[in-house]
């Protein structure tokens, strides 16, 4: 289980200093992030949101510095050191801004293509968690031909659908609805009760309503 993902002075390797009169509260920042706890990093475009989410999830290391894993009672690993095929199955869950879908298959086999290889989710609980956010009349229809807003729901409840310690959304409510973005939000805060998990969210602009512990800028 992981208790705490700590960033030491890590900076992308392709970024320049901050702009004029701005600031980063992670890059070149000692910064912990715990679990049980919610967290919103914002940033301006281009100051590397997605690229933080790589790095976290483990897919990027073009950084400098370090990222440290706190495991209960397994001490800490950096993050060179790290087995994340493991941490994405059993720790870190992900959802990407660019939502990675497969548009041949429905909202309900994207979802149980996933929750398949952990057996976290039936498929009746899948299907009663996607119409919570609308889409009971496209549980079957392939995902290609549904709005970016309807596959955001659907890449959403993927998301859910695995063990996790901590879940970063990347820019989840982008091309949501109030109605929706709060219905994601209460969804989000019932699994993270049940579990003791460390939220992390990104944002441009549009945040996701969400009662956070700490506001970052990036």
């Amino acid at each position: 289980m992981i208790e705490s993902i700590s960033f030491k002075n890590v900076k992308p390797k392709f970024i320049d200093d901050a702009p004029a009169g701005a600031s980063s509260m992670v890059w070149n920042c000692n910064i912990t992030f715990n679990r049980g706890c919610s967290y919103l990093v914002e940033a301006a475009s281009g100051r590397g949101k997605s690229s933080f989410c790589s790095f976290l999830y483990g897919l990027r290391s073009d950084f400098g510095g370090n990222i440290i894993y706190k495991h209960n009672g397994c001490g800490a690993l950096q993050h060179a050191d790290c087995d994340f095929q493991l941490l994405r199955r059993e720790s870190i869950s992900m959802m990407f801004q660019e939502l990675r879908l497969f548009p041949e298959l429905s909202p309900v086999d994207n979802v149980m293509l996933k929750s398949n290889l952990t057996g976290f989710a039936t498929e009746t609980e899948v299907r009663g968690m996607l119409e919570r956010l609308g889409l009971a009349g496209h549980l079957d229809t392939p995902c290609a031909v549904l709005s970016f807003g309807q596959q955001q729901r659907v890449a959403f409840v993927r998301a859910l659908c695995q063990p996790f310690d901590f879940i970063l959304l990347d820019e989840p409510v982008s091309h949501l609805d109030n109605e929706n973005a709060a219905v994601m939000s209460a969804m989000l805060k019932e699994r993270q009760l049940q579990n003791g998990a460390g939220v992390i969210i990104t944002s441009i602009g549009y945040r996701m309503p969400y009662l956070y512990d700490k506001i970052l800028n990036l």
